[in-house]
């Protein structure tokens, strides 16, 4: 059974969302604030881990476990596992895959071409897969959607014949020819059928009088007797047959306002036969000038049972309108989507708002506003198949608990929609392709463990995509497991994937525990280090004498030991890194890695750093600790031992030596033959003679104190120069002073402009003022005019001044 569709709209509008699962191939390993799946699953065998996550691996080594380690800690995620010291091909961790069954090309149909079959007719590719879930991993597949030319098409028109819809039926009675004519222009295999409904035959919604049942208009009126739903023509090729057919039809009339279209509809959608619905589109014109009954109404006339939704067509009428109530939206619009039905509300202007609202709740639908003759039907019609099939929306059905899926769409100019738009595609043209991505999430594994059939189709559309479930509910290594195994204890247990599973009623490691002898005394006893009274160190529980040690909700942080007296997590750190970054804590003590020593590992082995320039360690002065030169001559500092702020320079500690040489002075003057010859001497002018030039490959060389010195060699050469010339005093005085008084004059010339510019300002805000200036022009008030007027009645009103 296909999903509500009423319903999956109603819970759209209240905002409900779909989830969409993302698909990754690789492994993230992200610590979240509720801890690790994989550790918290508790998994007690490989199936319960592979179904705790996508990411979640089991370790099949029967050596795996360390002491005090619970079984569940073979499920960890796969970086963690490796890390551990599990190999990967003990490593349980299958994976999702999916199949194509069925993938039949879609149809390149012209107008005009071959005539195909409908069931030849291919608008969706592919038509079958099977899917393979893992728990927690997204399966993707693209779907493809082509809009086929000179697609089939029914329409069935379903007309209100109350008496107030009598001058709309005029212009009917010429619709069939008129509407094959206009279709012929869209598809060449069109048929039409034409059914009527009045309203149910029971009080209060007609008079039962005998003779209003015969006759129920007033005055002159011939109308024939009321009826609820008649079948006038089943769908059918002939225009000229609907013509002569919707000709015969005469008005009936009824008491209420709302009308009963809705059992109208309920047995068009139902009474496939009977109608003679193909595999093809098939489109409902429901007209009327009215509202509409719906479920719960028919209690005004004592009708209390709901709508069965079954057909109950007997010669062409609708012969249960008195017994059932008349159908809800929801049991309506499921119909109508389980049998591809797309509605066509052709309704006057001021019923328009109603069934606008009607048409939010049923897809695929479509609301037109009739004339007051129902004169403009056929361009209705046109337009709203038009606007119909211009959009395609993807609909699945009843998934099964756990089971997710998502949509993304990517429609024509690239458009690409998720979520609840990803399920659709609009202003989609014959010809047009649009793809779908469509991804299955299973969290968990139904039970029991069978496959399970979805369907995906397009609504409106007989096509769809039949998908067949799969799910992952236990390793490859289970089926080699040994029941009854001699390694769980005796047989307490199923030994598979490296552990034991044990029977009901057992427990531990090697299911060697009664359930029930599981916290005895005697057993603590075993979990006690040295006789103490922490059982297991606090730090785990006594199970079966053995102690299961307490689990972190870090993943990376574990207990371990016989006692649980051991972690990973407690060792020195340095940088605020355990063992420093360059190790492993092992039971509360770091293991360095090669080149790193100390009990954090912070100590480097490597003396690359100790080297001095002169590739000497520490530059002979001192030893190298840890990657640090620790200088053992106190002159000497730095990282290498080559600074000496209190050391004299070379040229000072053999100045006198060259004095004496090169100039037969100072206090080596008379010692110099003996203490200074160690070295060669040559006098040059200046420092770019060429005596440098031609040693400076062998020696150091240095300007100090006027000379060219050069030493520390066993043939050391000394070039010298004459010492220059002091500074010549009165120049640099003259320079200062006069730089003084430049700055001086620069500072007066500056402030000089700052007061001009000042001035000027304020004397332009003057002026402007000056020129803004508005005197007081009101008159004085005790200022009289020294001038009296007096006029002469008689003579001309002509007045004299005084």
């Amino acid at each position: 059974m296909l999903k509500h569709a009423g319903l999956n709209r109603l819970c759209t509008l209240q905002g409900l969302q779909r989830t969409t699962a993302q698909s990754d191939s690789s492994f993230l390993f992200v610590f979240h604030p509720e801890g690790n799946e994989c550790i918290n699953a508790n998994a007690r065998f490989c199936g319960e881990c592979i179904q705790a996550g996508a990411n979640c691996g089991w370790c099949k080594d029967p050596d795996f476990l360390k002491q005090g380690e619970t079984v569940s800690t073979r499920c960890d995620e796969l970086p963690s596992l490796i890390k551990r010291g599990c190999q990967e091909a003990m490593i349980e961790n299958p994976r999702g895959q999916q199949r194509v069954l069925k993938n039949k090309p879609v149809t390149n149909r012209k107008k005009g071409a071959e005539e195909l079959r409908p069931e030849d007719i291919t608008q969706i590719q592919p038509q079958k897969l099977s899917l393979t879930l893992r728990s927690g991993e997204p399966q993707s597949f693209k779907l493809k959607f082509k809009r086929a030319e000179d697609y089939p098409i029914d329409l069935y028109y379903l007309m209100d014949l109350s008496y107030s819809m009598k001058d709309d039926l005029e212009n009917v009675k010429n619709l069939g020819t008129s509407l094959m004519l206009e279709m012929s222009k869209i598809t060449s295999d069109f048929r039409i059928g034409f059914g009527s409904f009045v309203e149910k035959t029971v009080m209060p919604y007609i008079s039962t009088t005998p003779a209003k049942l015969l006759n129920p208009c007033t005055g002159d009126q011939n109308c024939t007797s009321p009826f609820s739903y008649k079948n006038v023509l089943k769908l059918t090729n002939d225009g000229k047959k609907f013509n002569t057919l919707v000709g015969q039809q005469h008005i009936s009339g009824n008491l209420d306002s709302p009308e009963g279209g809705f059992d109208a509809i309920m047995q068009v959608a139902v009474c496939g036969d009977q109608i003679g619905w193909r595999n093809v589109t098939r489109l409902l014109v429901f007209s009327t000038d009215a509202g509409f009954h719906f479920a719960g109404d028919g209690k005004l006339g004592g009708i209390v049972l709901p709508n069965d939704g079954k057909c109950h067509l007997e010669n062409n009428v609708y012969t249960m309108s008195h017994y059932y109530d008349y159908p809800s939206i929801a049991h309506l619009v499921q119909k109508l989507s389980d049998n591809n039905i797309q509605t066509i509300f052709a309704v006057t202007e001021e019923f328009q708002p109603v069934y606008q609202e009607l048409k939010n709740l049923i897809p695929k639908s479509a609301v037109g506003t009739l004339s007051a003759n129902s004169s403009n039907v056929i361009n209705l019609i046109i337009d709203a198949y038009n606007s119909l099939s211009s959009e395609v929306i993807l609909e699945n059905s009843k998934l099964p608990e756990g089971v997710t899926i998502a949509y993304t769409s990517r429609c024509k100019n690239g458009v690409i929609s998720e979520g609840e738009n990803g399920r659709k595609c609009s202003n989609i043209s014959i010809g047009d392709e649009v793809y779908f991505t469509i991804s299955v999430t299973s969290k968990g594994c139904p039970k029991p463990n069978k496959p399970e059939t979805i369907k995906i189709k397009p609504l409106g559309f007989t096509e769809e995509v039949e998908i067949t479930l799969h799910f992952i509910c236990e390793c490859e290594c289970h089926k080699e497991g040994v029941q009854n195994s001699q390694l769980c204890h005796y047989g307490n247990g199923t030994y598979e994937c490296g552990a034991c599973k044990c029977n009901e009623g057992r427990v531990g490691r090697q299911c060697e525990c009664s359930s029930n002898d599981v916290a005895t005394e005697d057993m603590d006893r075993t979990c006690r280090k040295d006789n103490g009274t922490d059982i297991c160190s606090n730090n785990g529980d006594c199970v079966c004498g053995t102690c299961e040690c307490k689990k972190r909700d870090n993943p990376e942080e574990r207990y371990s030991g016989k006692y649980c007296e051991c972690d990973n997590f407690n060792c020195d750190r340095s940088g605020n890194k355990l063992c420093g970054g360059h190790g492993r804590c092992e039971c509360r003590v770091c293991i360095c890695d090669p080149n790193w020593t100390g009990s954090a590992c912070d100590c480097s082995l490597d003396n690359s750093m100790c080297m001095a320039s002169n590739k000497q360690i520490c530059n002979g002065r001192g030893i190298c600790e840890c990657g640090t030169c620790k200088c053992t001559d106190p002159k000497f500092q730095g990282p290498t031992c080559e600074t000496c702020p209190t050391c004299p320079g070379v040229c000072t500690e053999h100045k006198e030596c060259v004095q004496c040489r090169a100039f037969d002075t100072g206090e080596m003057k008379e010692k110099c033959e003996q203490q200074c010859g160690y070295f060669k001497m040559i006098k040059v002018k200046d420092r770019d003679n060429s005596c440098v030039a031609r040693i400076s490959h062998l020696f150091i060389r240095m300007w100090q104190f006027g000379y060219f010195k050069l030493l520390k060699h066993p043939a050391a050469l000394c070039c010298v120069s004459d010492c220059p010339a002091g500074p010549d005093i009165i120049p640099i005085v003259a320079g200062v002073v006069a730089g003084i008084v430049l700055i001086g004059l620069a500072l007066l010339l500056i402030w000089k402009l700052l007061m001009i510019i000042h001035d000027r300002r304020e004397f332009a805000k003057f002026e402007k003022e000056k020129m803004n200036a508005k005197w007081d022009t009101v008159k004085n008030p005790i200022y009289k005019i020294p001038v009296n007027w007096f006029q002469n009645p008689s003579y001309g009103h002509k007045a004299t001044a005084l």
